[in-house]
């Protein structure tokens, strides 16, 4: 009989969403830092017990691992999104607006962190920053190849530096979260969109890219 209560236990479904058990870790994360997080909190903010939080996720460094990509597939999807845009302002344009309204969010998870979430570990060591940067390195090298294509189909102008532009438009993307943070508002934000638009280098052929995505936007409807 107590064999039978105890996989009657064992199978029981989890009393909690895993989804918002992790969005809640990411968010406590981002508050304390990886190291000065410890499990109790976890535990604490998720409202399960430790063996529980052991059985979902594993261990810490696996919780992290685990709320880190949630956080990148839901909150910062716009960066597949942008990467796919057939021009490169359009790829900027993208990522700069979609930026600004996940910073200005109330329901986001932790909006103002956005792209310069990684920030955030500099000081840390191990898994977590490990993580974060592998994510964060990932994005600038996609951008940079997503730009030095744009430069060889004549998008951008051929002396244009791909990489820097690249580094550039996350440069100003993580300025945007810093200064999000410290409590700028949405048109001092949407400032720093429209001149770093102003100063994007267009390539002969950047007109092309851009009627092939009306023509494409067209046909849609």
């Amino acid at each position: 009989m107590a064999g039978a209560d105890h996989k009657a236990r064992r199978g029981r479904p989890r009393e909690f969403c895993t989804q918002e058990a992790l969005a809640t870790a990411i968010r406590l994360f981002w508050a304390k830092g990886f190291e000065g997080t410890s499990v109790s909190d976890l535990a604490g903010a998720m409202g399960i017990s430790k063996p529980s939080l052991y059985a979902a996720f594993g261990d810490k460094e696996a919780l992290f691992a685990k709320a880190f990509r949630l956080y990148t597939l839901e909150e910062l999807a716009f960066v597949d999104e942008a990467l796919e845009k057939p021009s490169a302002r359009m790829v900027a344009e993208h990522l700069l607006h979609s930026a600004l309204a996940l910073h200005c969010s109330q329901s986001s998870a932790c909006g103002r962190m956005g792209m310069a979430g990684f920030a955030l570990f500099s000081a840390e060591t191990g898994h977590a920053k490990t993580v974060a940067l592998t994510y964060f390195a990932s994005v600038r090298d996609r951008l940079r190849s997503r730009f030095a294509c744009a430069r060889a189909e004549g998008d951008v102008p051929a002396g244009v530096d791909a990489g820097g532009l690249a580094d550039v438009l996350l440069c100003v993307l993580q300025g945007m979260a810093v200064q999000a943070g410290t409590g700028a508002s949405e048109r001092d934000l949407q400032r720093m969109i429209d001149l770093m638009l102003a100063f994007w280098p267009c390539g002969t052929n950047a007109h092309r890219a851009s009627d092939l995505a009306e023509a494409s936007h067209a046909s849609q409807h």
